[in-house]
């Protein structure tokens, strides 16, 4: 089993970005703390940590557009998770299917 002490060397917060696990589109970036990834591994639904509110939430509580969670993998680095999920729906709160939808530079 992985030590998770390893993610959380640098800092209690780290980054997780979600794709989906058929298509590989990125659908969102979260943080993630101990305590969410843990969850997160228990429940294989994403869990995170919310900057703004100051507490941990499941993608989907409201909603209900969980993320099923069916891998997870760090990086090199072991400061960055990637969690590659099967959607119940739109994973942005905006109803898009991604949260990943302004361009800045197209070419």
């Amino acid at each position: 089993m992985f030590d998770l002490d390893q993610l959380f060397q640098k800092d209690s917060l780290i980054p997780v970005i979600i794709q989906d696990e058929e298509t590989r589109e990125v659908l969102m970036l979260g943080f993630t703390n101990r305590e969410a990834v843990e969850r997160t591994l228990e429940t294989r639904t994403a869990w995170f940590w919310s900057r703004s509110r100051q507490k941990l939430w499941n993608k989907g509580e409201t909603s209900g557009h969980f993320l099923h969670v069916k891998k997870v993998l760090t990086d090199c680095d072991t400061d960055t998770l990637l969690y590659l999920c099967r959607p119940d729906g739109p994973t942005c709160h905006t109803g898009a299917r991604s949260c990943f939808f302004n361009p800045i530079m197209e070419e």
